[in-house]
């Protein structure tokens, strides 16, 4: 008989799965240089998966440019297998256009003028990127090789449950599918992407309330796949959350609805309404939208983290048996943000200090963060306030705050973010890239210098809470453009600020939904209201059925942990550093691996800035030889003897 081919399931094929794909041909001459199947289960095109698959509105975008965007492990990244070169995005198009690139189908005529109209600088479409995720999925799968099988199955997972063996005589997995069929594997991959998670009590309330009082709600959610044409023109709406799924609902509830935005001759925007449109009264924890992209230029390249190092991150470990983010890390943290910040201020702007940056990187050096001394220091080297780092007021605005009227939060909400544009837009404000570049810097390197199983519970749970929301507040905000955006629609009267520290609840005595904030005396009714964001990671409550059967099945479960304050879920699914799922009592499950943001690693994103040493391309690349290293001990147990 044949030797038996070794298996492989991803369950889910979107760009994640694609990177590994990748990482398992550039290492398989290395660890596995025998005949492979793997079977890809995405019931979207692989390749580009559900959030970034092609058939969504053509006027969502990415919030990278094309510029900072590739799916390449090119050779900045640290990993023990080969580095590939290859065009990220940008290139790509350009590839494209040429006839360089040629093993890509035929474009529709939109596309093609996108291409032609692309500059690294653009911000691309969504329907864009979904064509380059799709051509490297196909390019990742022809480097495999002839003797690696791939079948896609556009089917959609269910379960998993471990077969006997008695066919393969090694025990293996059976993944079931939704049209009935089995897919029978060595080894199975979630690979899910972001993932819905059934109502939680709350939110099953707040949509039995609207659905009783003929009301509208939206639950947390991926903005594409609502429906809101229940939503009138005229009608008011209360939205909660003002990050990036919210930019994506201005788009689909305005332009969406036939409006368009006219540039003035003075440079500034008009919103020119169809009719259709909501009024829209937004707000949220912080009462101001995500920080814009920036589009100036650094006068000089900010440099790799100074203070947040390897060498530092293994004394403290030396030092203490559990490191504590807020105590340990997070002053080197900022400290690395201030230096980068400061060093374009001194060297970018020298009329808006006092003294040389050598003087003052001297002095900076010694100093902690959050030292009295450090912050005389910047107040006689940088006389006005305004430019003064301070990252607690950065993270929130208009904290203390309080609102007299409606007309005040208005105000306030709108100079914010006109101030940002400014800031971020201009010429002469360089230091906001320094900031952003330093930020990004450290949050790549967290999860390669800090292992997650080192950190206390409460550390764990500040880093995927309070750390990953302050990140993205600073760096993953919308283009700039939005926000001029938001300020033409609030101009016109279709968009209202309710400002920061919101609250809604459900009003039985009018049937409908009542809105306010903490800082202002203002409050708004609707009978229609949107949660503008993703649902939180659960394991136990996910929409998906092959996650909710492995949680149902005890195979798999909540990462759980345990402060002071008494015991907390993350709601991601526990995983070994490995990425090996563990059983409710930490028991690694042989051959069952998982990885992305709805898992309790660092939860890095499937695509990255090139030569950044990208978190999401080292874990592929230690996922994929995982892989390998458990297929060939598979496959060395079936010799005979």
């Amino acid at each position: 008989m044949p030797p038996r081919v070794p298996a492989i399931a991803f369950i889910g094929g979107g760009p994640r799965t694609a990177g590994v794909l990748e990482r398992l041909a550039a290492n398989r001459p290395d660890l596995f240089d025998a005949p492979l199947e793997i079977h890809v289960i995405e019931p979207y095109q692989p390749g580009s998966g559900r959030i970034w698959r092609y058939d969504q509105s053509p006027g969502l975008l990415l919030n990278s440019t094309a510029a900072d965007v590739t799916m390449f492990t090119d050779d900045s990244v640290t990993c023990d297998g080969p580095s590939v070169q290859g065009p990220g995005l940008s290139a790509w198009a350009a590839g494209v256009l040429d006839g360089s690139i040629r093993d890509v189908p035929p474009l529709e005529p939109h596309l093609l003028s996108q291409l032609r109209a692309l500059t690294p600088s653009s911000f691309p479409t969504r329907q864009l990127q979904s064509k380059y995720l799709e051509w490297f999925f196909g390019r990742a799968v022809s480097a495999l090789g002839p003797e690696t099988t791939v079948t896609v199955h556009r089917d959609t997972a269910t379960g998993v449950e471990r077969s006997d063996g008695e066919r393969s005589g090694v025990e293996q997995h059976s993944v079931r599918l939704a049209s009935g069929a089995e897919v029978i594997a060595d080894v199975v991959v979630y690979a899910l992407g972001h993932t819905d998670s059934a109502p939680d009590d709350e939110t099953a309330r707040l949509s039995e309330f609207a659905a009783r009082h003929g009301g509208f709600h939206a639950p947390p959610s991926y903005t594409t796949d609502v429906d809101y044409s229940a939503i009138e023109a005229g009608q008011d709406v209360i939205v909660a959350g003002m990050g990036l799924a919210f930019v994506d609902l201005l788009v689909l509830l305005f332009e969406g609805r036939g409006g368009r935005f006219e540039e003035r001759p003075d440079g500034g925007l008009d919103y020119l309404p169809s009719g259709a449109e909501p009024r829209l009264w937004a707000g949220s924890r912080r009462g101001v939208p995500y920080h814009s992209k920036i589009s100036s230029t650094l006068s000089s390249p900010v440099e790799r983290p100074r203070y947040f190092t390897a060498a530092v991150v293994e004394a403290l470990l030396a030092l203490h048996a559990e490191l504590d983010f807020r105590a340990h890390l997070w002053p080197l943290i900022a400290k690395d943000a201030g230096y980068a910040y400061y060093r374009e201020l001194f060297t970018g702007y020298p009329e808006r200090v006092v003294g040389t940056w050598a003087a003052f990187e001297s002095r900076f050096d010694a100093l902690d963060w959050y030292s009295a001394e450090r912050e005389e220091l910047v107040a006689v080297s940088v006389p006005d306030p305004a430019l003064r780092l301070d990252l607690e007021k950065l993270d929130h605005p208009l904290s203390g705050c309080a609102f007299a009227d409606h007309e005040s939060v208005q105000r306030s909400v709108a100079a914010y973010i006109q101030n940002d544009l400014d800031l971020r837009t201009g010429p002469d404000h360089s230091e906001t890239l320094a900031l952003f570049t330093a930020l990004l810097y450290v949050y790549m390197d967290l999860g390669r210098l800090v292992p997650q199983e080192r950190l206390n519970a409460r550390s764990q749970q500040s880093i995927h809470g309070w750390w990953h929301g302050f990140f993205s507040f600073v760096d993953s905000g919308p283009p700039s453009h939005r926000l001029r955006e938001m300020l033409a629609l609030h101009r016109a009267g279709l968009l209202k600020f309710l400002g920061p520290g919101m609250w809604v609840r459900a009003d039985e005595s009018v049937g409908r939904f009542v809105a306010g904030t903490f800082q202002s005396p203002v409050v708004v009714d609707a009978s229609a209201y949107i949660e503008a964001r993703l649902p939180s990671a659960s394991v136990e409550r996910s929409a998906n059925p092959a996650l909710a059967e492995l949680h149902d099945a005890g195979l798999g479960t909540e990462q759980r942990l345990l402060t002071s304050e008494g015991a907390h879920s993350t709601g991601k699914l526990l995983v070994s550093g490995n990425y090996e799922i563990l059983s409710p009592v930490g028991i690694p499950q042989k051959g069952l691996f998982a990885v992305g943001p709805w898992t309790s690693g660092w939860g890095a994103g499937a695509f990255a800035r090139p030569n950044t040493n990208a978190a999401p391309f080292r874990e592929n690349d230690a996922l994929a030889r995982r892989i390998l290293a458990t297929v060939a001990a598979t496959t060395q147990s079936l010799q005979p003897n």
